[in-house]
């Protein structure tokens, strides 16, 4: 498939195979949506994790064994978070790139479109598609050296004074169970191989461009530093956890060993829910809730990234009226069930295409503008605390877009204390 153009920028869909672990006979096909400037240097990429009611296709298997026989499109190819998701206004805005990946997880194989959440391999997933993009670019053929130097679209990669790389910062984010599964590429690749290698998510991924293909690309471990996603924030909308091990534990053991990581890395760390919002909210949608009160302290999602370790940099704020699917961009019918709950009257929460979903954006915006102008170093605590980004957002109506922000005893942004 050739780039779509789309005035100063290109929109490319790429179709691959991974294997997460050359140890282990184990693969996914893959699917990355990905938004860059034409001119060909983006100065940074955001990889979105989308959330698994997005795209459901009941007759998963027919689809794909009729894909094989006519040569069309994997049935991967007719999910489109894109359409959901469209923050290309703040990526455009800052000349960064955005990147959606799709791929096959499951709680069950009988239903492999599905993840309910508690499985860190779409985290996993994010991060090898990540590095596959900064390395290789939008292309499909990795083993093709013309192609692969015509595919690259970010900044060639710059050093700061203490050699850290800028050509490859990647903002992770993420809704729903994708919000969740961000929190595990946000932890990056050494972080991730071990975690996994001590929970049976075993992760040293090589990416196949076919099903039956005896070449593919070195293990990630074989990679240089500057060829590999390295994190730059973390951006969770509504995390859910929605298994969180109590299905299946040992297959199935959640986020929390990656959101313990996560509260002592010295990194932008954001977490929004919505005050309507039981799916992420509820304990019997997510396990753990993403968020409980200013005095939980061991118990939910942002409990476990702020408190597990002294000086966390997790943050969090809740929107009031927010539901679970008003930062979408198009409405979903399977998502909008997520939203008939009992935390508030369903006809006064935000629904998709609307406030909720322009205030996402000009959120994004912000949070770019403050890890683009930290640059490769990062920045102090002091500097997240109280930088551009937190004066925009820790306000009664931040931005313009007319959405309110529940008020915490310590502002409307809420840090460990």
């Amino acid at each position: 498939m050739h780039p779509i153009e789309v005035g100063y920028y290109n929109f490319q869909r790429i179709y691959l195979w991974l294997q997460y672990s050359d140890k282990l006979p184990l693969f996914t096909e893959i699917v990355i949506e990905v938004f860059y400037p034409n001119d060909m240097n983006a100065k940074g990429l955001v990889m979105f994790d989308h959330g698994f009611l997005i795209g459901t296709d009941l007759l998963f298997y027919p689809d794909l064994l009729l894909s094989k026989i006519t040569h069309k499109d994997t049935p991967l190819f007719q999910v489109n978070p894109s359409r959901y998701y469209n923050y290309s206004k703040a990526a455009v805005d800052n000349k960064w790139a955005l990147a959606f990946v799709t791929t096959c997880h499951q709680q069950f194989d009988s239903m492999p479109w599905t993840d309910f959440g508690g499985s860190p391999r779409v985290g996993q997933a994010a991060y090898a598609a990540a590095s596959y993009l900064i390395r290789y670019g939008a292309t499909h053929k990795y083993d093709d050296p013309k192609a692969v130097e015509n595919a690259l679209f970010l900044s060639p990669a710059s050093k700061s004074a203490n050699g850290n790389s800028m050509g490859n910062r990647v903002i992770f984010a993420g809704h729903s169970v994708g919000g969740a599964h961000a929190q595990a590429a946000a932890c990056g690749f050494e972080a991730l191989r071990e975690i996994g290698g001590n929970t049976y998510k075993h992760y040293d991924p090589i990416f196949y461009n076919g099903e039956v293909c005896p070449k593919h690309t070195p293990p990630l471990s074989k990679w240089d530093a500057s060829e590999m996603a390295s994190a730059a924030g973390l951006l969770q909308l509504s995390p859910v956890d929605g298994a969180g091990g109590k299905i299946i534990p040992v297959l199935a053991p959640g986020m929390k060993p990656y959101r313990e990581h996560l509260s002592g890395v010295a990194m932008p760390n954001l977490m929004v829910t919505g005050a309507c919002d039981s799916a992420c909210l509820s304990a019997s949608n997510s396990n753990p809730p993403a968020w409980i009160s200013v005095e939980d302290k061991t118990t939910s999602q942002y409990a476990q990234m702020a408190y597990t370790k002294s000086n966390a940099w997790a943050a969090t704020c809740m929107v009031e009226k927010g539901s679970h699917c008003g930062y979408l961009s198009d409405c979903n019918e399977l998502c909008s069930m997520a939203d008939n709950a009992d935390l508030c009257d369903p006809k006064t929460t935000y629904k998709a295409a609307g406030a909720e979903n322009a205030f996402t954006n000009e959120l994004l915006d912000q949070y770019i503008k403050c890890v683009a102008t930290a640059g490769a170093d990062g920045c102090s605590f002091d500097e997240w605390k109280n930088g551009s980004l937190m004066q925009w957002l820790n306000n009664a109506q931040p931005g313009t877009s007319g959405v309110s922000l529940k008020a915490f005893p310590d502002g409307y942004v809420h840090f460990p204390g």
